[in-house]
């Protein structure tokens, strides 16, 4: 290379160097767009996917194949599948068990407001028939399973924002009975809190935004499923892109690392948040399964085993409107108004004209969501200067 032009040395020296001899501690990045092989050979095995290894980034690179493995590994999966985004991935399961014009998909009312809207709107109007029913009527979950026999059950194992908890072997169940396969959005729960697959749930989705990367600086999305499903969201992420890039991919596995750390912090700050909160005399409803008087307290008991509730609650400010809510909102000092949650901030979100705006006022009455209620993600402060924060805002409500 010492022989060839400045301008040649300028653009390949220092790059494709030798094989390493040793192990880096923390996974790199690999940001590259190309890869190159000795053997054309060897690049037409890995395009046909008949030998590992890395073409382009649409089909996989090495950096979100390292996060992927680990989902898989902390969801006790076979294989699982990354996304640019929590949506994408819910749009890229969705597809791959079926959903399409005809095929019938049943989702509980609650779900999160984008996926509501992917349901209600997309694929609605693609010719994809969407009922809603209550996750926690298994009767009317039947009943619906029974009439519909959907390609689809959806479901979030903990709900956004009214915090209702799945009962994921109950629904599992019914799922098989009538030949459905069975999407449970695991974000709020993360896989410290529960494993879905390992009660016979066919696709788990998370917002690696959220917990898994913990720190509000990245936005991703992962699947984590057996090993023939991944393949089918594979061939899809080909035609349609929607691809983890390496530098987030680095990011959520660098939040993964400290999961276990922040969330056990973060699910004992709610808990105890939520008991302050139920004794206010200016707080109508708490909604957090620590509660006793939570409708699935005993089942979140049963299926979490101890490890907590969640670092999620939401509340009402009775006889609250969102004009008064936003005044709450902006005498906040610690906890912060911000359209996201899992941070390692705690972080206050007004359901009704964010995480749920597209919601007509008609179907968020329906599910339970007023404008007097607030979302809250605890953070990892200490809980009393998150209680004092709350205590000196609430008392503009007095």
């Amino acid at each position: 290379m010492k022989n060839q032009a400045f301008n040649t040395r300028a653009v390949h020296a220092g790059e494709r160097a030798p094989e390493r001899t040793y192990t880096p501690v923390a996974t790199p990045i690999h940001p590259s767009v190309g890869y190159v092989y000795e053997s054309m050979d060897e690049l037409d095995a890995i395009f046909a996917t008949t030998q590992p290894g890395y073409v382009y980034p649409r089909y996989g690179s090495p950096t979100v194949a390292a996060f992927e493995a680990a989902m898989a590994n902390l969801e006790s999966g076979e294989a699982a599948y990354a996304f640019a985004s929590g949506m994408a991935a819910m749009h890229a399961a969705l597809l791959a068990a079926g959903v399409r014009a005809g095929s019938t998909v049943v989702a509980a009312m609650d779900v999160y407001g984008a996926t509501y809207t992917l349901l209600n709107r997309l694929f609605a109007e693609l010719g994809a028939t969407v009922r809603f029913v209550d996750g926690a009527d298994l009767a009317a979950v039947e009943t619906a399973l029974a009439e519909l026999k959907p390609v689809a059950l959806v479901a979030e194992i903990i709900s956004n924002p009214l915090l209702k908890v799945a009962n994921v072997p109950a629904l599992s169940g019914l799922a098989r009975r009538y030949g459905t396969q069975f999407l449970l959005d695991n974000t709020f729960a993360t896989p410290y809190l529960f494993t879905p697959l390992n009660y016979g749930v066919d696709f788990v989705i998370h917002s690696a935004t959220k917990y898994i990367g913990g720190h509000g600086d990245v936005m991703a999305g992962v699947v984590v499923t057996s090993a023939a499903n991944r393949r089918k969201l594979y061939d899809l992420t080909l035609i349609t892109g929607g691809n983890l890039g390496p530098f987030e991919a680095w990011l959520a596995l660098r939040g993964l690392k400290t999961l276990p750390l922040r969330v056990r912090k973060q699910f004992d700050n709610a808990a105890r948040l939520a008991a302050w909160l139920a004794e206010q005399p200016q707080i109508s409803r708490v909604n957090h399964p620590s509660l006793p008087d939570h409708p699935q307290h005993e089942l979140a008991r049963e299926l979490f085993e101890g490890r907590g509730f969640g670092g999620v609650l939401s509340f009402e400010i009775a006889g609250a409107d969102k004009v008064s809510v936003f005044r709450f909102m902006e005498r906040l000092n610690l906890c912060l108004p911000a359209t996201t949650l899992g941070d390692i901030y705690t972080l206050v979100l007004h359901p009704a004209t964010s995480s749920h705006r597209a919601l007509t006022p008609e179907a968020r009455a329906q599910i339970g969501i007023s404008d007097g209620l607030i979302r809250l993600s605890a953070g990892i402060e200490e809980v009393d200067d998150i209680i004092a924060d709350l205590a000196d805002a609430l008392k503009g409500e007095s």
